[in-house]
């Protein structure tokens, strides 16, 4: 354990079972080792940092009271589950989070018995953990001895997508033990108010006043009139000075809120809550960022930084060549605003990832930022454009995923002039398979009256977005993370002629190559060497019919390639097309395997899909040459 050798306290908690033996009053310095740990080892290769730096003591504790792995602890989304990490045996192997082979960037089933159910998504813990607790009651049934416990921590932000109250209010019918741990980290508690909200916590998770409460109930229940008026009192208190009346209505023991860095305080409330029965709700406030000033000052900023200089303060910064595709997306929609008055942006709870910082600044009362709450952004633009605005719905390709349903019947289905902006469309590197953008194309191309568009380069992609918010119906431009090929975007906005590809190079070996986004560059190389005609397909849907008959009659042998699933995709369609006009070429279909990709760079991704440069060489030159030997 040479990497915890500065860190004596941590060294002595490498394992939950090794952290049960540790003397309660040594918690509060392995919170300070933990902490520091943390900022040391993600100061030298980046990663989620403010979250977890807010969750030290409440995951000591957890693990201190709860018997883990036997009892299930289940982690809602992963950005604050690093200390997690460290104290379920992978402090040694930290520094290798989020690259290729290293630890997963969020909990993950195959990695660790501790990591109960793998996320990366949000507002998925209730359901994951009431599912288990369910199975245990039906395996072992109610109250047996030595049933195992179940625990969801969830964030106040992903309290706001609707999975998480569809979960509370069926956990609140049941009698199952659960505890709903709530980690509040937009509030901080002041003095006064801490010590209020800490003295009814102690006392509200206190045997005493639970068996007072529960006896009383027994005795009040025989007395209709004299039951109704104490519950109603009960809950007026309660509601004036706790915020968990709206809990205790959807059937749960609300405790709360109370200190989450008081972490002797945590561990005495949670080993009252463990012997409780029924659903529980903890309520938990925590800082963001806890322990390192920068971090607390700016946890935004200091979400998931790159590699940075602990003492000063100083995330390193890439030098760019260019601005990357999400910088293209802002500034095209600061100044189609300007131009159309109709223009309002909605992002769920993505202001800073998808560029609509300077965007909410400069137009705030057009910027609607709805929480973690896919599906009500993709109905609420429907509704807007019902009114004849022109919503634009920035939004990342893996998290439409999650508003499928109202894409198709809100939007869609009414042919609403709405805009998608996909970003991380395609592979996403550190953030893995939960993250990556490999589906949109097969899950979009199906839906009637939808326009889709892949752009090659940062001018396209600003020239389609332009395209979108034209049309009279619904519109999706995907573009990936990062930089493009280096094209600048020009300051003109021109709409492009929709369904119309572009021959960015006609070859005479009759090999023909449809491209479609990213892979035009990709791929360009291999078209040069092979003497191949390429084309950037643009639009996704409607294809360019006219363009792929013309092509398919000169040459023999055809390839398409996207950066998305091959399964059900871009070269889907044009082999749907081809075969419905009876052509019979030898067809090459290229992109995302049908398997998920880990984390690791972008170069890493694309790398091991085969979709960069000389994987696609590779790959193309294997297929046809074989076939130009035997022509």
């Amino acid at each position: 354990m040479a990497v915890l050798d500065p860190y004596p306290h941590l060294a002595r908690a490498a394992t939950p079972a090794a952290l049960r033996a540790v003397p309660e009053a040594d918690l509060p310095a392995l919170a300070d080792e933990l902490r520091r740990f943390l900022i040391d080892t993600v100061s030298q290769m980046g990663g989620h940092f403010a979250a977890g730096l807010g969750t030290v003591e409440l995951t000591l504790a957890l693990h201190y009271v709860y018997d883990t792995p036997y009892d299930r602890i289940v982690w809602d989304v992963g950005h604050q589950a690093y200390p997690h990490k460290v104290l379920t045996g992978r402090a040694e192997r930290l520094h290798t989070i989020k690259q290729t082979g290293g630890l997963a960037p969020f909990p993950s089933r195959p990695e660790s018995e501790y990591d109960t159910f793998g996320v990366g998504h949000s507002s998925t813990s209730i359901s994951a953990a009431l599912g288990m607790a369910i199975t245990e009651r039906l395996a072992k049934g109610a109250r047996a001895p030595g049933a195992r416990r179940h625990v969801a921590v969830i964030g106040d932000g992903a309290m706001t997508a609707g999975l998480a109250f569809e979960a509370l209010n069926h956990a609140g019918s049941l009698d199952v033990d659960l505890l709903v741990v709530l980690n509040d980290n937009d509030m901080s508690i002041s003095e006064n108010v801490g010590a209020l909200s800490n003295y009814f916590a102690r006392v509200l998770s206190g045997r005493l006043y639970s068996g007072l409460k529960e006896g009383s109930k027994k005795v009040l229940r025989r007395m209709p009139a004299a039951w109704e008026l104490a519950r109603r009192s009960e809950e007026h208190v309660k509601g004036m000075v706790l915020p968990g009346t709206m809990f205790e209505e959807m059937g749960f023991n609300y405790i709360g809120p109370i200190d989450g860095h008081d972490v002797l305080g945590l561990v005495r409330a949670l080993r009252n809550l463990r012997g409780f029965h029924g659903p529980q709700f903890l309520h938990v406030v925590t800082r963001k960022g806890k322990g390192y000033a920068p971090a607390e000052a700016d946890p935004i900023k200091w979400h998931g930084p790159g590699p940075f200089d602990a003492e000063k303060g100083e995330i390193f910064k890439d030098k760019a060549a260019g601005p990357v595709y999400t910088q293209v997306f802002g500034q095209w929609l600061c100044d189609m605003a300007e131009r159309d008055p109709r223009i309002v942006g909605i992002t769920p709870a993505m202001r800073e990832g998808s560029g609509l910082v300077e965007f909410s600044r400069r137009f705030p009362d057009r910027y609607f930022d709805v929480g973690i709450a896919e599906q009500h952004a993709v109905t609420l633009a429907a509704g807007m454009a019902c009114e004849g605005y022109r919503p634009v719905v920035a939004i990342y390709s893996s998290f439409l995923q999650r508003a499928y349903d109202q894409l198709i019947h809100d939007v869609a289905l009414q042919n609403l002039p709405v805009t998608f902006a996909l970003d991380r469309a395609g592979l996403v590197g550190g953030d893995g398979a939960t993250h990556q953008g490999a589906y949109d194309l097969s899950f979009l191309r199906c839906v009637p009256n939808l326009t889709i568009m892949a752009p090659a380069d940062e001018n396209e992609c600003r020239q389609m977005l332009y395209t979108a918010v034209s049309l009279d119906g619904p519109a999706a431009v995907r573009y990936p993370r990062g930089q493009g090929p280096g094209v600048a975007p020009a300051a003109e906005l021109t709409a492009l002629p929709v369904g119309r590809a572009e021959v960015r190079r006609e070859g005479r070996s009759g090999l023909a190559i449809f491209a479609f986004g990213t892979m035009v560059s990709a791929v360009a190389p291999t078209a040069e060497r092979l003497d191949a005609t390429l084309v950037n397909m643009r639009f996704v849907k409607p294809l360019d019919e006219e363009m792929l008959a013309r092509v398919a009659d000169r040459h023999e042998h055809l390839v398409t390639i996207e950066e998305n699933a091959v399964a059900g995709g871009a070269g889907a369609a044009v082999l749907e097309f081809l075969n419905a006009r009876g052509y019979c070429r030898p067809l090459l279909q290229l992109g995302i395997p049908d398997r998920f990709i880990e984390h690791g760079s972008r170069a890493d991704n694309l790398a091991a899909a085969g979709l960069d440069a000389a994987g696609l060489a590779l790959a193309v030159e294997r297929w046809w040459q074989p076939r130009q030997r035997r022509a």
